[in-house]
């Protein structure tokens, strides 16, 4: 027996998949978050990336990248808490906290360890954490870190949420988490009823607004600006990886809980800083956001005309007022065997099937860019009608 006995099962079963080209992950794309992007040498139109806005490609964005690589280097090579903290950071710290509304905030090296290492610093033993059953990967792994008391209510469901707050005790300190807008389905948190709910059971609040940060709001400030709710919510995270363009993630709150996180959170303290060149391609992304506004509504345009040209073909999606569109499948082979046609025809969609979703509920999720152009979107359709009429799914 060895512990790599399970690693050479789970390789039979890949090869096995992939044989039957039914494998649609980690696939070589070049350049990943382009509208237009090269996959097995074909030039493939790109309906699966999260660079919402197409900043990773803008020349403003790139310019100030490439600038911090000369002035700076290329990375930090120490913890943040020890020589790796550079006037950039200080300086998107402050702009992530006037961006969200907050006091402050801090920066960690990944969107993961953000939402990982929050959760897990500020709750311990005796507390109650109440999480929405939908919740990103990283927050989950948050709540198993943390020696808090776990209660998961269903998605989105506030009759749900009311049941487990009722259950805990009033002088318990209870912390309420969701995603901002969830990633598999598109949906949005209902952040006003969670906010009376936790103002009514003296719970607090915190939130990954990671698909809705240079999204949502008029001036893409996220979910708290979508629902007019700047400065109600204790906790704002996010990450870097979607809008903004690199890698990396953020928690807004009140000052004094930002010195907490930065000398308490494992995943901050014990990893390297984020390279300069990161915390620049973020500053720029933020520039562009506040000086092209045009960029969020080429988005939503981009998002109507898909919308509206699936449901006219006869597909079935999910409502949604964000640029995640899912389309339901219900069939794990057909999603497998539409994913594979798009490509053969030069779309690439993802594939959502159990257990990122529930049983029987597979999906085809799209994700809009607003670097693809009507022509782009049109093809796109098109295509989409020719595999969805093969499949019998239109």
């Amino acid at each position: 027996m060895s512990i790599f006995d399970k690693c050479s099962a789970f390789d039979i079963m890949v090869k096995h998949i992939q044989a039957q080209n039914q494998f649609y992950y980690l696939r070589e794309v070049d350049p990943t978050a382009s509208p237009i992007v090269s996959l097995k040498g074909k030039k493939t139109i790109m309906l699966g990336s999260n660079n919402y806005l197409g900043l990773s490609n803008h020349p403003r964005v790139i310019e100030m990248a490439a600038s911090a690589l000369r002035e700076y280097g290329t990375g930090a090579c120490s913890s943040r808490v020890l020589t790796g903290t550079s006037s950039l950071h200080t300086r998107l710290e402050k702009k992530l906290a006037e961006f969200k509304g907050t006091e402050d905030s801090i920066v960690f090296s990944t969107g993961f360890m953000t939402m990982m290492g929050t959760v897990s610093a500020l709750t311990g033993e005796g507390d109650v954490i109440l999480s929405d059953q939908l919740n990103h990967a990283s927050i989950v792994e948050g709540c198993r870190l943390s020696k808090a008391e776990k209660k998961i209510y269903q998605h989105s469901d506030m009759v749900s949420l009311r049941r487990e707050l009722a259950k805990c005790r009033p002088s318990v300190n209870k912390l309420i988490v969701t995603d901002g807008v969830f990633s598999m389905k598109g949906s949005v948190a209902n952040l006003p009823e969670i906010k009376k709910l936790a103002d009514e059971y003296g719970a607090q609040i915190m939130v990954d607004d990671a698909h809705g940060t240079g999204v949502l709001g008029a001036r893409g400030r996220g979910i708290c600006e979508h629902y007019h709710m700047e400065g109600q919510i204790d906790l704002m995270c996010g990450t870097f990886s979607k809008t903004l363009s690199t890698v990396g993630g953020f928690t807004a709150t009140k000052s004094d809980v930002v010195t907490f996180l930065k000398l308490n959170s494992r995943s901050f303290v014990f990893t390297a800083s984020p390279p300069p060149s990161v915390i620049a391609t973020v500053l720029a992304c933020f520039e562009v956001i506040e000086q092209e506004p045009q960029l969020i509504q080429k988005l939503f345009d981009n998002t109507n005309f898909m919308k509206a040209g699936l449901k006219e073909l006869g597909f079935k999606i999910e409502e949604t007022i964000t640029p995640i569109i899912p389309i339901v499948i219900n069939n794990d082979e057909k999603t497998f065997m539409m994913t594979g046609l798009l490509e053969q025809e030069g779309v690439m969609v993802n594939p959502i099937v159990p257990p990122a979703v529930p049983k029987d509920s597979s999906l085809i999720r799209i994700s809009l860019m607003a670097s693809l152009s009507k022509e782009d979107l049109q093809t796109a359709l098109e295509k989409l009608k020719v595999v969805g009429k093969k499949l019998r799914i239109i």
